[in-house]
């Protein structure tokens, strides 16, 4: 029979100094990664609060006042501010349902929905919004079919606008698109809530509705929260749905016009300031008042979660459920397909002739093709680095026990509330004409700002992908590596890697797709041709009004999106499967 060594002075100090090696190594990466978001995510945030502030060279609030003093301005910023609202409360009664019964429940068929209810996530809303259009306009598909029916007579009257001079037709597509990150945040937060908490309610005489609105969606709020606050912000500061939709009376719209020629102007940035302001603001009460203090966000279920397996009906009534809203959030995806296959769609339900032309174009035409090489390079290395730079963020946060670690998953979480458009923002103060980075500016070569922009912005994804790695691995493993001589580089290496490898390669993909359809950095940091990424030239044949067939080949541009972000979600979906919503989580 085998027995345990003795803890020798001389192994006791052998392991004491590995602690203490550890311990500044995780101090020196941590001041490392500190040093990089200050200088690519706060200087760049500072410099544009500079210049909203400063006025003939002496720091003034004059231009600050003469924004929130302009009628016009301040109700651009109302308009947004309703926007997003407006968006997050759809979002919230489209995705509750869905995350209750997915999480309440069990049924033939559950796997395949919660996989394709995931789908609205590979397409940004501003490529929908080509299809759109062609579905909701005046002339449109919709009131095409009604008059069909017999329901609309065009020649007694003109057929209703149901974009609803714009406003109705972003918050649709905002919502189709941003509804599966409070799905899957409030899908994770109810897989946390002990059931006991139900069961004790219930025995105490509460029906499944009391026990409901009484324990459960108290205890599912941090994760509300945390989606909410995602989709807010995104939905506040979103710059291209508005464009291609016609909807031009909100703030981000104004900023990137006046931003689109790279110059700097001080009441562009105060209203830069302003949208910042509100950003991290919603930010900080999602994350540290209303997402606080919930025991789902904090403890797991000490029991089984209870599930109801469903009949006949109740299963045609979830398939139902679900099948409404994944039909309607794959619309805009056909449209963009059918456009981009289309060759002749005018006064029809649906196209009268079809082609390849489009899709053929999109791979030899220099432009277009260019764009999406560039692509392929700004997010090929963007997502190098994201993945190096979060790794080493979730070690340190989840592994070392060094102080201020939860300082440092603020700072990598912060980008998530400093929205893309603020971000290029200060990248344009940064590089604006007559400074040291002028060279590398949007009008000269960008290919650097629009790497460095994309890492910073998807750094998060990282780290919370590869964090949910970590905590799925006993430390216990890593500590037996460690005793046995193993440094901690070894031991990341040898031990670590290879069982994370599942998140680390999820996470990689699932960056790697965000930053191919990057919609805000690209519009305002690439102002020439030859430096376009995909976004942008989709973007440029989307608004062109020289040829009539340029609509479709940015159509076509969004079929091959489509298909990139298809594979890639569904890879880091069979990945991470439920883990998949702590990608998504504040």
């Amino acid at each position: 029979m085998s027995t345990l060594s003795p803890i020798t002075p001389a192994v006791l100090t052998r392991r004491l100094s590995s602690m203490l090696r550890e311990e500044r190594s995780a101090t020196l990466l941590a001041a490392m990664l500190t040093l990089v978001v200050t200088l690519f995510l706060l200087v760049p945030i500072g410099k544009t609060i500079s210049i909203g502030f400063y006025s003939d060279g002496t720091l003034s609030g004059y231009w600050f006042s003469r924004v929130v003093s302009n009628p016009i301005l301040m109700a651009e910023l109302a308009n947004t501010v309703l926007l997003a609202v407006t968006t997050t409360l759809v979002c919230i009664v489209i995705s509750l349902p869905l995350a209750i019964v997915r999480a309440r429940y069990t049924f033939r068929g559950l796997g395949v929905l919660s996989l394709l209810v995931l789908m609205p996530l590979i397409l940004p809303p501003f490529v929908g919004a080509i299809a759109m259009k062609r579905f909701l306009g005046q002339f449109g598909v919709l009131n095409l079919m009604l008059e069909e029916l017999g329901i609309l007579d065009f020649a007694q009257s003109l057929p209703p606008d149901w974009m609803g001079s714009g406003f109705i037709g972003v918050v649709i597509l905002q919502s189709l698109h941003l509804f599966p990150i409070l799905y899957l945040n409030i899908s994770a937060a109810l897989a946390n809530v002990d059931p006991a908490f139900g069961q004790a309610a219930r025995n105490l005489g509460a029906s499944r509705l009391q026990t409901f609105v009484r324990i459960t969606f108290p205890l599912i709020m941090p994760g509300l929260f945390a989606g909410g606050t995602i989709v807010f912000i995104w939905a506040f500061t979103d710059i291209g749905t508005p464009v291609i939709i016609g909807y031009e009376h909100l703030t981000p719209v104004t900023i990137f016009k006046e931003l689109a020629n790279a110059e700097i102007n001080p009441r562009t940035f105060s209203l830069v300031f302003i949208m910042l302001s509100a950003s991290i603001g919603f930010y900080v009460i999602g994350k540290f008042f209303l997402g606080r203090g919930g025991v789902a966000g904090e403890t797991k279920a000490s029991v089984a979660a209870e599930t109801t397996e469903l009949g006949l009906a109740g299963t045609l009534s979830a398939w139902l459920l679900f099948g409404v809203v994944i039909v309607l959030s794959v619309l805009p995806h056909v449209g963009v397909l059918l456009m981009g296959i289309s060759d002749h769609w005018i006064n029809s339900i649906l196209p009268e002739s079809y082609t390849m032309r489009h899709l053929v174009f999109v791979m030899t035409s220099p432009e277009t093709m260019g764009s999406i090489v560039n692509s392929l390079k700004y997010a090929g290395i963007a997502t190098l680095l994201d993945v190096v730079l979060g790794s080493i963020a979730a070690w340190i946060i989840i592994r070392s026990r060094i102080y201020g670690r939860s300082v440092l998953d603020g700072l990598c979480m912060l980008p998530l509330a400093v929205p893309g458009l603020i971000l290029a923002a200060g990248y344009v103060a940064m590089t604006a004409q007559g400074t040291w980075l002028e060279s590398i500016g949007p009008t000269q070569n960008p290919f650097l700002i629009l790497v460095i922009a994309y890492a910073i912005r998807r750094l998060p994804f990282v780290v919370r992908g590869v964090s949910a790695g970590l905590q799925q691995v006993p430390v216990s493993m890593e500590e037996a590596s460690r005793n046995l001589g193993a440094s901690t580089l070894s031991t990341w290496i040898r031990i670590t890697t290879p069982l994370i490898s599942a998140n680390i390669i999820a996470a990689a993909v699932l960056t790697f797709s965000f930053h191919m359809l990057e919609v805000s950095d690209s519009l305002i940091l690439a102002q020439t041709t030859e430096y376009y990424p995909i976004t942008k030239q989709i973007y440029r044949l989307a608004t062109s009004t020289g040829s009539p067939e340029a609509v479709n080949q940015a159509a076509a541009m969004g079929v091959y999106g489509i298909l990139l972000l298809g594979v890639t979600l569904g890879a880091a979906s069979a990945l991470l499967g439920k883990r998949l919503g702590m990608v998504f989580r504040v």
